[in-house]
């Protein structure tokens, strides 16, 4: 009898306990959709600041054709480049933020070109553009710390008990995969200085 009643009340203690996840793994999915758009929709921002950022350098550096046309063309590439959120594979995610990281090189080699002609850097709407494109490149990296975050905690909970119960048992989600510094910005990571103490 002692046996019978400690297995029932054990296996209410497991129902109540994968129970917990039943609500909380779909919502923490739907916290990851979020914060993924969130992501994606500050790139697209940035993505479209850049139209106007090149018109402007244009009308004073005429001789950096190759590097307005560098960035154009990373513009291009990183605005193919699209995600589906709730569908979003390793693989995918590479790709994306491959093409980003194109675009954030040759933005930078913009923004170095730009430094050489004064009268650009005095222009109002450069200055604007600029501006706006460095508060934009924060709230990037905001976004993708919030999404990194959302996705560390959906992983916890698929993967680890008691809601890795819950989630075997009804959901089977997989991890999902996690921002990591993609191709085009490793160069510039793994080329930082080292600092030796002697």
């Amino acid at each position: 009898m002692r046996f019978v009643k400690s297995v029932v009340m054990l296996a209410g203690l497991g129902l109540a306990i994968s129970g917990c996840g039943w609500q909380a793994i779909p919502q923490s999915k739907n916290a990851v959709d979020a914060a993924a758009a969130e992501v994606f929709n500050q790139y697209k921002r940035r993505a479209d600041l850049i139209p106007n950022l090149v018109q402007t350098v244009q009308g004073y550096a005429k001789h950096e054709e190759g590097t307005l046309t560098a960035v154009t063309e990373a513009r291009a590439k990183a605005t193919s480049v699209t995600i589906d959120p709730t569908k979003m594979s390793a693989q995918k995610l590479a790709e994306f933020q491959a093409a980003q990281g194109s675009l954030s090189q040759a933005l930078g080699r913009l923004m170095v070109v730009s430094e050489n002609y004064p009268q650009l850097k005095a222009d109002a709407n450069f200055r604007d553009l600029q501006a706006q494109l460095e508060g934009t490149e924060n709230r990037i990296t905001v976004a993708r710390q919030r999404h990194i975050e959302a996705i560390k905690m959906f992983n916890d909970m698929v993967t680890v008990p008691p809601y890795s119960w819950t989630n075997g048992l009804f959901y089977h989600f997989d991890k999902m995969p996690q921002w990591d510094v993609s191709a085009a910005e490793k160069p510039a990571v793994e080329s930082a200085p080292k600092v030796e103490f002697k």
